[in-house]
């Protein structure tokens, strides 16, 4: 049987829609850009060690809750050594007003002793070891790549699952998906602060109940059919 291939006219069709969904793509993270050209992760941390920590921590978490928990922790134990020495036990009692924190306490000083163990207390450059620390996931393991060690990565939390899906820019059933569709399409130039853009924009503009459409910079290229300006 012979199989026929498309009509010029489709391709050509097919392709000016591609195009256009770039230029679209491509405005957006232009005007999110010129909105807040520097955008930097709101969760507090004094060092590599002190961010893989809040990190781990933020999960199900707020990161106003994480960082009022974090300024007395850090202030005693910002090194993997100091919080072995805190030990579980004390850690528990400096995180408690964070959810699942006996969890956490018991993930951190394991994952405080791997550091020491394997790679001499130091934070790993390798998604493929961040991911083997207790209590590292993707969204953890990309955030830390990325403010730490400035690796363009996407790390998709509920904001960026959410806007992702919404605009949409990369649509997508689970986080995983979502992190690699946004990979393909956002431009290289806007990359590294992608995810930082995206998160501050489902946090105080785009949130899950009420969007605040009327003072969204991209609404004129948002295709939620719920928006509310």
């Amino acid at each position: 049987m012979t199989i026929s291939k498309p009509p010029a006219a489709l391709k050509s069709t097919s392709n000016g829609r591609a195009a256009a969904e770039a230029t679209r793509i491509e405005e957006i993270f232009a005007r999110l850009a010129a909105a807040n050209p520097e955008p930097e992760t709101e969760l507090e941390f004094r060092n590599r060690f002190t961010l893989l920590v809040a990190v781990v921590l933020s999960a199900q978490a707020t990161d106003v809750g994480v960082n009022k928990a974090t300024r007395g922790l850090f202030a005693v134990a910002d090194t993997p050594e100091k919080m072995l020495a805190l030990g579980e036990t004390g850690l528990a009692e400096k995180i408690k007003s964070i959810g699942l924190y006996r969890t956490k306490a018991k993930n951190v000083i394991a994952l405080s002793a791997a550091l020491l163990r394997d790679h001499a207390g130091g934070v790993p450059d390798r998604f493929e070891d961040l991911r083997a620390l207790p209590g590292v996931g993707r969204k953890t393991a990309n955030v830390v790549l990325n403010v730490a060690f400035g690796a363009a990565t996407i790390a998709v939390d509920t904001h960026v699952f959410r806007v992702a899906n919404r605009i949409p820019i990369a649509r997508g059933k689970s986080p995983e998906e979502v992190e690699h569709g946004l990979m393909r399409v956002i431009p290289k130039l806007y990359l590294h602060n992608a995810h930082h853009w995206l998160i501050l924009h489902g946090r105080y503009i785009c949130k899950a109940k009420a969007p605040l459409c009327a003072i969204c910079p991209v609404l004129d290229l948002c295709r939620f059919n719920a928006k509310t300006a």
